[in-house]
C-alpha cells in the first residue's frame, strides 16, 4: 500500500484553500443577512473539501491514463504518473471519496432543509452534479477539461454553486446582488486554473488536451488572466457599492495590491515552468480576500 505521505501528495493540499474560499464567502454573506447555522456551514466546508480531494484524485488518474502527465510536464510529478499509486488503488480511493462526499452532502441537505423535500431534492441533484463534475474533468472519453470547458465549470461550481449554495442553505432566500461576490470567487478560481493551464500549455497541446489557454496561446492567455483577476476585484467592489453600510465593507481592499504584484510578475514571465508558484499565491490570496471581505461585512 502507498505510504500516507503519498496519499497526502495525491490529495494536493495546496488546492484546498481555494475550495474553502467560496464556502467562507457564502457563509459570511449569510451571517451578514442574520440567518445562519454554524453546523450547516461546517458541513458545507467538509463536503467541499471532500469534493475537491475527489476532483484531485480523478485528475491525477485521468491525466495519467491519457498520457497527459508525462516526463515533459512542467508541474509537480503526479502519483499515478510516477507509479507511487497504481490506477487500481486510485480508482478505489475515488470510490471512497464519492461515498464520503455523498454521506456528507446528504447530511448537509437533511440538516439544512429538514422537511422541505423540494429544496432537499433540488440540492441533492446539484450535489450529484458536483460529484460528476469532479470526476469528469479528466476522466472518460468525454472529459470536459480536454475540450476547453474547464474554465466554465470552475466558474460555475467554485463561484455560483459554492457561494450561492452556502448562502441559500443558511438563509433559504436569494438576493440577486449576491451574484457579484459569487462571480468574484468564480473568476479568482478560474484564474488559478488558467495559471495551471498556462504552465502546462505546450505539453497539453502535445497530448491532445485542448484547454482554453492552449486555444488562446500563451500571450492571449496572459491577457485573459488579467481579465479574470480584475473582473473578480470589480465584481466585489460593485457589491460593496450596492450594499455599502460603513467603511469596514472595503476591508478586502488591503489585499488587492498583492494581486497586482502577481499580475506584474506573470506578465513579465516568459518561462512557463516559473508560473507554478503563482498558483499557490493566487489560491491563498483568494482565501484571504474572502475572509477580509466577510469580516468587513460583519464588523
Amino acid at each position: 500500500m502507498p505510504e500516507i505521505r503519498t496519499w497526502i501528495d495525491a490529495f494536493r493540499l495546496r488546492t484546498l484553500p481555494l475550495a474553502l474560499s467560496s464556502i467562507i464567502m457564502g457563509g459570511f454573506l449569510a451571517v451578514n443577512n442574520g440567518q445562519y447555522d454554524l453546523m450547516v456551514i461546517t458541513l458545507a466546508v467538509v463536503t467541499t473539501l471532500l469534493l475537491q480531494i475527489l476532483s484531485n484524485l480523478a485528475n491525477d488518474y485521468g491525466d495519467a491514463i491519457k498520457g497527459t502527465d508525462n516526463k515533459d510536464r512542467l508541474g509537480p510529478e503526479r502519483t499515478v504518473q510516477s507509479g507511487a499509486i497504481t490506477p487500481v488503488a486510485m480508482r478505489k480511493a475515488m470510490t471512497v471519496f464519492v461515498m464520503l462526499s455523498l454521506i456528507s452532502g446528504v447530511s448537509l441537505i437533511l440538516l439544512a432543509f429538514k422537511e422541505q423535500w423540494v429544496y432537499a431534492l433540488l440540492l441533492l441533484v446539484l450535489g450529484l452534479a458536483a460529484i460528476a463534475a469532479s470526476i469528469k474533468y479528466t476522466v472518460g472519453k468525454t472529459a470536459y477539461g480536454y475540450a476547453g470547458y474547464g474554465d466554465l465549470f470552475v466558474l460555475i461550481f467554485f463561484g455560483f454553486v459554492g457561494v450561492l449554495g452556502t448562502y441559500f442553505l443558511n438563509t433559504f432566500t436569494f438576493h440577486w446582488e449576491v451574484l457579484l461576490p459569487a462571480l468574484s470567487m468564480g473568476l479568482f478560481s478560474t484564474a488559478v486554473l488558467n495559471l495551471n493551464n498556462m504552465r502546462d500549455l505546450k505539453n497539453d497541446m502535445a497530448s491532445g488536451k485542448h484547454t482554453l489557454a492552449s486555444r488562446l496561446g500563451f500571450a492571449n492567455a496572459k491577457k485573459y488572466h488579467i481579465a479574470l483577476v480584475v473582473g473578480g476585484i470589480l465584481s466585489a467592489m460593485a457589491y460593496t457599492g450596492l450594499s455599502f453600510e460603513n467603511y469596514w465593507d472595503g476591508l478586502y481592499i488591503l489585499i488587492i495590491p498583492f494581486f497586482f504584484l502577481d499580475l506584474r510578475g506573470i506578465l513579465r514571465n516568459t518561462n512557463e515552468a516559473l508560473l507554478d508558484p503563482f498558483l499557490k499565491k493566487q489560491a491563498i490570496k483568494t482565501l484571504f480576500f474572502a475572509i477580509l471581505f466577510g469580516v468587513g461585512l460583519v464588523l
